[in-house]
């Protein structure tokens, strides 16, 4: 039963995070609140003048600054999903969304950076402090972007 509930909430997030982007590019910012919590921690790795995530969702900027049209939606977990976006050749963006109770409560964006997120498991109690074999760490999603594979962009990765 606990699985089944772990998708649902999957698929429940999935949407929340796909309702903001739709709430952002119509301009309805009461719906983008709502779906905010109130304490929201916020990551950012770009250039400086590529802030628009966070100059639309403080209503810093209108909604019609930057259009965020996201071209995947992928759920890596019961509590986080990622949305990867470009825009021709020079704009590539991902967005790392992570939800509590309904509520998105972290943000991460990566703008033109390519993006690699592993998931890494705490050693196990008794094991050497040395151990670092491929059965520790696995990626679980990476950096896609069709029009922008030839491009050098700086690489990050993720620990989640």
């Amino acid at each position: 039963m606990e699985e089944i509930n772990g998708i649902e909430e999957e698929i429940q997030n999935q949407t929340t995070v796909k309702a903001l982007y739709k709430a952002m590019a119509s301009g309805d910012t009461k719906l983008v609140s709502g779906i905010l919590a109130t304490d929201l921690e916020w990551w950012f790795h770009g250039p400086q003048n590529c802030h628009h995530m966070m100059r639309m969702l403080t209503g810093e900027a209108p909604h019609t600054e930057f259009n965020f049209e996201p071209r995947s939606v992928t759920t890596i977990d019961d509590h986080t999903v990622i949305v990867e976006g470009y825009e021709g050749a020079n704009v590539y963006w991902v967005h790392v969304w992570v939800l509590k109770d309904g509520l998105i409560t972290r943000f991460r964006e990566y703008f033109n950076t390519w993006l690699t997120v592993k998931e890494l498991r705490v050693r196990p109690v008794g094991w050497p402090l040395g151990w670092s074999g491929k059965e520790n760490r696995s990626t679980v999603w990476r950096s896609q972007p069709r029009d922008l594979f030839r491009r050098s962009l700086p690489g990050l990765m993720l620990a989640i």
